[in-house]
């Protein structure tokens, strides 16, 4: 009988495309990711509402929370609610006074497209909300926008 010795080797992996792959998987998530860049450090639960609309120029949005504080080391007690801007809590007068500065910085279109967007814990007193719409007016922050979720209709 005739016995021939077979060499049984795989052949190699072709490679040349991967690294096409790899940069579209990287930008299809670049894309399609949101990256928050403050950490909300309030606990709120948005209010429902029937007549929402989207923010369209998020670049010139300034976001304030208001909602009771959570336990992240900043030794804030209590059971009031707080107000945070970007990343650190505030008063109603540092809220005037950053976000003037804000203002300030900002180019005169810019200034003329900018919205703060309030984003309130549904249990917030009225007065805490008031006293930071007082700031904004003082500010000059006039285009103001309060967050909220769709309201679910009932059948």
């Amino acid at each position: 009988m005739f016995h021939r010795n077979r060499n049984h080797e795989v052949p190699g992996l072709n490679t040349a495309s991967l690294p096409d792959l790899i940069f579209t998987v990287l930008f299809f998530f670049m894309i399609v990711t949101h990256m928050r860049t403050v950490p909300v450090r309030v606990k709120y639960q948005e209010p429902e509402g029937t007549q929402l609309a989207r923010l369209v120029n998020k670049s010139t949005t300034a976001y304030i929370y208001i909602g009771l504080p959570t336990d992240d080391g900043l030794h804030v007690t209590g059971m009031e609610p707080v107000i945070q801007l970007n990343d650190k809590y505030v008063t109603p007068q540092e809220l005037r006074k950053l976000i003037a500065e804000m203002r300030e910085r900002m180019t005169e279109e810019e200034r003329q497209q900018m919205t703060v967007s309030i984003r309130a814990d549904k249990a917030t007193p009225m007065h805490v909300i008031h006293q930071v719409r007082e700031s904004l007016r003082q500010a000059g922050a006039l285009n103001v926008h309060y967050g909220g979720i769709q309201e679910a209709k009932n059948p």
